[in-house]
């Protein structure tokens, strides 16, 4: 067995808890440094995890619920990947990306994809857990042998593969870059496909706006036409759906699934399930928890991938990392919802704006029921709400929003 302990510095407040977590761990009180804080004190602590005896009393004591505690099979430490620091994340293995194909990554936040994507992009040169005397590009070569990964490395390491990553966070792009979007695109067009990226990627509305003024879901597809234009041999793509509705979602997979057709080697980071199974060929699952560790799996086939994600259960590494299944329970169209409780009532209303005008047939909210609102970015789904929830008012409406059972106005 091998332990992980993370010590979350923001959270810790050493000075005002008193060292709880010094005080009360019973190998410090044997006479053993398990956890110190520096020769003159004023450190946050650090827990030394070849001594820690995995009690976890120090989680329970700590007031800022800054320490995290969790034991490992021994096997885990022969496949380290990288390791940000002492307690600090750790990942283990990485995916393994092949040409004309698109792998997939799928898993919780904070399990390592973001940074296994800086691996491949050769930002982050993976330092196997020694992070104090961290390996040279040939010692992660020699660590990856007999792996495709070690074909992979050597390429990268040699300058032979040119490597394109999309950013995850695109709403900090005006911060980093200005200008015009044609003119952006046209300085990053090395294959000359700008003007087709204009068109598949529905950036004409936008063509000729500055970037500061772009939306998220704009500033998205800005930034994926931005990373296509680029001439290279690995496209990185780290969550190319947010920010998007679902028709410019099919819009950005369409052309993120022409990329392999080109010869080219794609790697997606992607939550939404449906994009996920229609772009990628396989795809590597990331568990672990949140923050302190990351395993990611071999790839597997698409629909095999969904399911065990779904089932929180890899039946091939005999590892369940989810207690319970995620379940789709089916509405039954049948049931009369006029039986149930009705809760908000709302007339037929028309809201004009100076280039925009939306009418919305009059409707009933029942009680535990859930609506779905399905439909393009700009279409009115934001503005139906809050007229719904007389945030906003109405250019004409038959009545106002009735809500039915409490005393409260809707908000």
């Amino acid at each position: 067995m091998t332990r992980i302990a993370i010590v979350d510095k923001d959270k810790c407040q050493h000075k005002k808890c008193s060292k709880e977590c010094y005080r009360f761990c019973p190998r410090v009180r044997t006479g053993d440094k398990t956890i110190h804080f520096g020769e003159d004190g004023t450190q946050k602590p650090t827990i030394i995890e070849s001594l820690c005896s995995g009690c976890s009393i120090c989680v329970k004591k700590c007031p800022y619920d800054a320490i995290i505690i969790i034991n490992l099979p021994e096997d885990f430490d022969s496949e380290v990947s990288h390791r940000y620091g002492i307690n600090s994340f750790k990942l283990h293995k990485l995916p393994m990306p092949k040409p004309n194909s698109v792998l997939g990554l799928v898993g919780q936040n904070g399990s390592g994809k973001t940074t296994s994507l800086n691996i491949l992009s050769g930002e982050l040169i993976p330092n196997l857990g020694n992070w104090e005397k961290p390996p040279t590009w040939d010692e992660v070569i020699l660590h990856y042998r007999g792996s495709e990964l070690q074909n992979y490395f050597s390429k990268l390491a040699d300058g032979d593969l040119r490597v394109t990553k999309k950013p995850q966070v695109v709403d900090k792009i005006p911060a980093n870059v200005s200008g015009v979007v044609s003119e952006l695109l046209a300085k990053v067009d090395e294959r000359g496909i700008k003007n087709e990226l204009k068109e598949s990627l529905n950036l004409e509305t936008i063509w000729d706006r500055q970037l500061s003024v772009l939306s998220g879901g704009e500033l998205q597809r800005v930034a994926i036409g931005a990373t296509m234009c680029k001439d290279s041999d690995v496209y990185l793509f780290d969550e190319p759906s947010s920010f998007l509705d679902v028709s410019e979602r099919l819009r950005v997979a369409r052309e993120i699934q022409a990329l392999k057709n080109q010869g080219k080697t794609v790697v997606v980071v992607e939550h939404d399930l449906a994009i996920l199974d229609y772009l990628s060929d396989n795809v590597s699952l990331y568990y672990g928890q949140a923050g302190a560790y990351g395993v990611v799996t071999k790839p597997i086939g698409v629909r095999e991938g969904i399911n065990i994600f779904l089932d929180g259960y890899i039946p091939s590494e005999n590892m369940r990392f989810r207690a319970t299944p995620i379940s789709f329970k089916r509405t039954m169209s049948s049931v009369d919802m006029s039986s149930t409780r009705k809760y908000i009532e709302y007339g037929s209303m028309t809201k004009e704006f100076d280039t925009f005008k939306m009418d919305v047939s009059g409707g009933d909210i029942h009680q535990s029921e859930i609506i779905g609102i399905l439909g393009a970015n700009g279409i009115g789904k934001s503005t139906f709400i809050k007229m719904v929830a007389n945030v906003i008012k109405p250019t004409e409406q038959e009545f106002e929003a009735k809500l039915y059972g409490k005393k409260a106005p809707i908000k």
